[in-house]
């Protein structure tokens, strides 16, 4: 009985995506692309549509996918981009939340010579060994336990999200990990700072 009631007791598990909520992915793929590419055209920050720059490229100028993820892919990108404002002050803030634990949960490109690495290095600059120990790289967030994904990609399913080890009661609306999905794409309904609060209650 005092077991099950510890297992009830657990933290609540947030998982904090990288690219887009932490770090400035957009920003630093449009400055990269035209200062390596100045003569090409560009997609404007405000004009991005979709989770994938290279397909939006893509339809402008089907030569443009390549070129765009050159610049993604090559040594020193990730490594170079900017902190989104406030989100790693919200980052801390969450963490020192009482019975709330959160992790990074970032997925590596298939290129993953300089990424994997400059993530890591990317965590420590801007957060500090701490949160080094709760970098989570997976391919597929669907497989990380965890009760909340914040993340800015719009084709993660939140049903298909793993759901912790000790799961909540059957039929509780809380149990398994529940998609915040963040810009650019407007985020699902009922809004998420809602949801939010329900869950951490």
């Amino acid at each position: 009985m005092a077991a099950a009631r510890a297992r009830r007791a657990r933290p609540v598990r947030v998982l904090v995506d990288m690219d887009g909520v932490l770090a400035d992915f957009e920003a630093g793929l449009l400055r990269g692309f035209r200062r390596r590419f100045p003569g090409e055209p560009h997609v404007a920050l405000e004009e991005r549509r979709g989770f994938l720059a290279r397909e939006q490229y893509r339809a402008l100028r089907p030569d443009l996918a390549d070129k765009v993820a050159s610049v993604y892919e090559a040594p020193g990108f990730f490594l170079d981009l900017e902190p989104i404002p406030g989100a790693l002050e919200a980052l801390q803030e969450m963490n020192n939340m009482q019975d709330t634990e959160v992790f990074i949960c970032t997925s590596p490109l298939m290129k993953y010579e300089h990424c994997v690495g400059e993530k890591y290095r990317w965590v420590e600059n801007h957060l500090g060994p701490q949160f080094v120990e709760r970098i989570i790289l997976t391919r597929d967030k669907t497989m990380v336990l965890g009760d909340l994904l914040i993340d800015d990609k719009d084709t993660t399913a939140s049903h298909r999200l793993c759901p912790m080890s000790y799961p909540r009661p059957r039929g509780d609306p809380k149990m398994g990990a529940h998609l915040v999905h963040l810009l650019p794409q407007p985020a699902p309904s009922p809004t998420p700072n809602e949801e939010t609060a329900a869950l951490l209650e």
